[in-house]
């Protein structure tokens, strides 16, 4: 007894490297066009002559973000006709790479307006400031993920839903400042690179739950931004109660506050479980909704 198979070679042959290829391209583009928003920063010079771990940070979130971007773009409704849909990956990721650069414009310019990001990174080499951009980077790629897997023939949408998060973006890090006994921004820029990682959770967190929020309604902006809506608001109450159980449940015998600014050598571990336990609730929340 034969089974016959009847496969198409292009699909697993020529046309998955077609993409890897695209997709390689604009990792190369992405590179460029960070130098060119990046006045005045050789970026090889920071990773090879400067050894600046905080701009390696930064930068290696800056390509986990256009990666999951890709991820949606790739994963999205294309063009019946193989290199219509190879050219459409290139023009999305290409409105992905943009939207990234943009997005650490208003990270540095709006929600941490008391000081410069990119002078800390660069400059100082502060290793928060670094997670902190690094967390901007794949928050916003969820958010790119979340509106090009749904559809591509409107790019405008995605250009829609990353300004709504933006708006999100900074609303958390002042709730998130308020939920905190602490200046999360003032302990950043001493360089207490442990409450970066606390606040770096929170954000990605939201930006899975904005990414839900997206995908669950397409049919129009003002329905996706209801769902958004919700999703945040779930979120803005998760997050203190997350932050409760951290404290209380999974660090019973310690104060988290004390391990993160309360003594001389900030607790990096500690840091981690808050991080964890935000991602944990978007995740699960998402899961089961």
């Amino acid at each position: 007894m034969y089974l016959a198979l009847n496969i198409n070679l292009e699909y697993i042959t020529y046309h998955p490297l077609v993409y890897i290829a695209a997709c390689l391209v604009l990792i190369v583009i992405a590179k460029f066009t960070l130098g060119l928003f990046m006045k005045g920063v050789n970026i090889d010079h920071e990773l090879v002559e400067k050894d600046n771990f905080a701009f390696s940070i930064a930068h290696v979130g800056y390509y986990i973000g256009l990666l999951i971007s890709l991820a949606g773009v790739l994963s999205g409704s294309g063009s019946a006709n193989f290199w219509e849909d190879v050219g459409l990956t290139v023009a999305y990721g290409g409105i992905s790479i943009l939207l990234m650069n943009l997005s650490a414009i208003l990270n540095n310019k709006i929600v941490f307006a008391k000081y410069n990001i990119q002078k800390e990174i660069i400059e100082q080499q502060n290793v928060g400031s670094g997670i902190i951009e690094a967390a901007n980077f794949i928050a916003t790629g969820f958010i790119i993920f979340g509106a090009m897997r749904m559809d591509l023939d409107e790019p405008w949408l995605t250009i829609v839903y990353w300004a709504i998060s933006q708006v999100v973006f900074f609303v958390i890090s002042q709730v998130y400042n308020l939920i905190t006994p602490y200046n999360v921004h003032h302990e950043i820029e001493k360089g207490n690179s442990a409450v970066a990682i606390g606040y770096a959770g929170a954000l990605i967190a939201f930006g899975i739950l904005l990414e839900h929020g997206i995908a669950s309604s397409h049919y129009s902006v003002l329905e996706s931004s209801v769902y958004m809506g919700i999703d945040v608001l779930a979120g803005i109450i998760l997050l203190p109660v997350l932050r409760i159980v951290t404290d209380k449940i999974l660090l019973p015998k310690r104060k988290l506050t004390d391990e993160l600014v309360n003594q001389e050598k900030p607790n990096h571990g500690v840091a981690f479980i808050e991080a964890f336990s935000y991602i944990t609730g978007a995740l699960l929340f998402t899961w089961c909704w």
